[in-house]
C-alpha cells in the first residue's frame, strides 16, 4: 500500500529516468541541442514570483513550469499532470523549478541551449562580488522584457490584497546596503546549521530570494511580486500578519528583525548575527519608582486625596535596541480662526531629546510609575527610528498629525551619545543621512489607512516614492512635509569608526 501511495504521488526521478526515451544520458541525444519547440516559449507569461507548486495536485515535490503558458505542473514521466498537459495543449518546452533543467515532452528529453539562460538567471538571479560592489556607484538602467525602463533596486511590489505595510518595509530593508550585500549571495547563510524541523529559516532564506530578485538587472519585468516572502512571514509568524488585513510596519519590522537574528544564530550579543551587527544599538536605562503619599504620610493611591511623589533610589540597565521610539507633542484641542485644525510642526531634534541621558518621562502601569531617562551607549551603522502617532484608550485609537521636520543628510547624534570618554572614543562618527522613510496616510489607527516609502538611490543620488507598483521620482523638500512614521538613517563613513561593518559570510 505504502509503495502505491508512493508511486501516485511522487513521479519521482527513477521513474523518470527509466522511460524508454532517455537511452543516453547526460543529454547527448541528439534532439536536445536542435529542440524545434523553443520559438514556443513566450517569456511574456512566465512569472516564477509565486509559490512553486502545481496547479492541479498542489504539490511542492518536483515541480516544472510549462515555458509556453507559464503554468506549473507535477512531474514528467508518462502519468504525470506536465506530461498530460503537454499532449493535451500541445506546449512541450518544460522547466524543473529545483534543477534548472529545461525538458521536452512528452519526448522526455534535456533540452541544451544558451538561449534559454536568461530564464534560469530570473529564476534565480546571482550576483558575483565585484558586481555587488559596484551597485551603489550605478545609475545604469534595466530593460524589462517589454521594453519597460526601470532601475534596479527601485521597483514596485504587489499588493496582494492588504500587505502594502509589509511592502514598506521591506523596500526600505532592501536599501540598507551591508545587509542586501549579505542576502545577494545565498553561499552567505545556505549553510546555517538549524535544528531539525525549523521553519523559522524559511524567512531568512524567502527574504534573499526577494532580496536578489529586487536587484535583478535581467528582469522580465518592471516589478515583483513577494507572494513567497509574505506566504513565509504568514506561517513563521503563526497567522499574526496577514496578507488579507491591514497591519502595523513597525510591529512586523520589529517582529521581523528579530527572527531574522534569532534564525541565524543571533542572541543577546550586539554582534552575534548579520542583522545585529547592521541594527543593535545599546542604552543605559535610568529608573526611578515615583512614591506617592497622602498628607498622612502614609502610602496611599486613592482618589480624591491630596497626593505628593517622592522619587525612589535609581536604578540603571543596559538594554540593547532594534529602533528607537519618539513621542510626538500632544497636538492642540482647538481650531484655528478659520475654523481649521492646526497641524503643528516640531523639529525631530526636540525628539531625540528623551535621549540625551537628562530629561526624564513618566511610564504609568495600573499599579505604579515610574520614572526613566535614556542614555545611547552605542549607535548602530543603520538607526531606525519610529515616531509614535497612534494612541490608544477604551473608545478609540487616535493619530497625532504633527510633522516632524529634519534635513535628509547630517544629523549629528553625538549629544545623545553617553558623555564617558571611552564610549565617544568609540564613535569618531556620529553623523547620519537618511535612506529611507516611511509614511502613513489616511485614517487613524495603524490598521487603517495606506502606507508609501520614500527611498533615496546611492547610485543615482535620486529619491524615489514608492507605494506598491507606484514608483515616481520625489524631491527631497516634499520628504519633509509627509507624516513619517518610520525612519532608516545611515551612519556617514567620512571617518572610520569601530562601528562601521562588513557583515561576513
Amino acid at each position: 500500500m505504502a509503495a502505491a501511495v508512493k508511486r501516485k504521488y511522487s513521479d519521482s526521478s527513477e521513474d523518470e529516468e527509466n522511460e524508454p526515451t532517455r537511452r543516453v544520458r547526460g543529454g547527448s541525444d541528439a534532439r536536445s541541442r536542435h529542440c524545434p519547440y523553443l520559438d514556443t516559449i513566450n517569456r511574456s507569461l512566465l512569472d516564477f514570483d509565486f509559490e512553486k507548486l502545481c496547479s492541479v495536485s498542489l504539490s511542492h515535490l518536483n515541480v516544472y513550469a510549462c515555458l509556453v503558458c507559464g503554468k506549473y505542473f507535477q512531474g514528467r514521466g508518462r502519468k504525470s499532470h506536465a506530461y498530460t498537459h503537454s499532449v493535451q495543449v500541445d506546449h512541450h518546452v518544460f522547466l524543473n523549478l529545483h534543477t534548472l533543467k529545461f525538458y521536452c515532452l512528452p519526448d522526455n528529453y534535456e533540452v541544451i541551449d544558451s538561449s534559454l539562460d536568461d530564464i534560469k538567471y530570473v529564476l534565480n538571479p546571482t550576483f558575483k562580488t565585484d558586481h555587488i560592489q559596484q551597485l551603489d556607484g550605478s545609475s545604469k538602467l534595466s530593460r524589462a522584457y517589454d521594453s519597460t525602463m526601470y532601475l534596479p533596486g527601485i521597483v514596485g511590489l504587489n499588493n496582494i490584497k492588504a500587505n502594502d505595510y509589509c511592502n514598506v518595509v521591506l523596500q526600505a530593508l532592501s536599501h540598507v546596503s551591508p545587509l542586501r550585500d549579505y542576502f545577494l549571495q545565498e553561499e552567505n547563510y545556505k549553510d546555517i546549521k538549524r535544528p531539525p524541523g525549523d521553519i523559522m529559516f524559511l524567512i531568512v532564506q524567502r527574504f534573499g530570494e526577494l532580496m536578489r530578485k529586487l536587484w535583478n538587472p535581467r528582469n522580465f519585468k518592471a516589478h515583483v511580486s513577494p507572494h513567497e516572502m509574505l506566504q513565509a512571514v504568514v506561517l513563521c509568524s503563526k497567522k499574526r500578519f496577514q496578507i488579507t488585513e491591514q497591519g502595523d510596519p513597525i510591529d512586523f519590522l520589529s517582529w521581523f528583525l528579530n527572527a531574522m537574528h534569532a534564525s541565524m544564530g543571533g542572541n543577546k550579543k550586539v554582534m552575534s548575527s548579520s542583522v545585529g551587527k547592521v541594527f543593535r544599538g545599546t542604552m543605559k536605562i535610568y529608573s526611578r519608582q515615583l512614591i506617592t503619599k497622602d498628607d498622612t504620610g502614609e502610602t496611599n493611591i486613592s482618589e480624591g486625596k491630596e497626593k505628593e511623589a517622592e522619587k525612589g533610589p535609581e536604578t540603571v540597565t543596559t538594554s540593547p535596541f532594534m529602533y528607537l521610539t519618539l513621542d510626538l507633542p500632544p497636538p492642540p484641542l482647538f481650531q484655528d480662526e478659520y475654523e481649521q485644525n492646526i497641524i503643528p510642526q516640531v523639529p525631530l531634534a526636540n525628539l531625540l531629546a528623551k535621549f540625551n541621558g537628562e530629561a526624564e518621562k513618566e511610564y504609568k502601569s495600573y499599579k505604579d510609575s515610574t520614572l526613566k531617562r535614556f542614555e545611547l551607549t552605542r549607535l548602530p551603522p543603520y538607526l531606525i527610528l519610529y515616531v509614535k502617532r497612534f494612541t490608544k484608550n477604551n473608545f478609540y485609537v487616535e493619530k497625532n498629525p504633527t510633522i516632524v521636520t529634519f534635513p535628509v543628510k547630517n544629523i549629528d547624534l553625538r549629544e545623545y551619545l553617553s558623555k564617558d570618554p571611552e564610549i565617544q572614543k568609540k564613535h569618531p562618527n556620529t553623523t547620519y543621512d537618511l535612506i529611507a522613510n516611511i509614511v502613513h496616510d489616511g485614517l487613524p489607527g495603524a490598521g487603517k489607512g495606506t502606507y508609501r516609502v520614500h527611498i533615496y538611490h546611492k547610485g543615482s543620488g535620486q529619491w524615489y516614492e514608492m507605494q506598491d507598483l507606484h514608483v515616481a521620482d520625489i524631491l527631497p523638500q516634499m520628504i519633509t512635509l509627509s507624516e513619517s512614521y518610520i525612519q532608516i538613517w545611515e551612519l556617514r563613513k567620512d571617518q572610520p569608526s569601530d562601528t562601521d561593518i562588513t557583515v561576513d559570510s
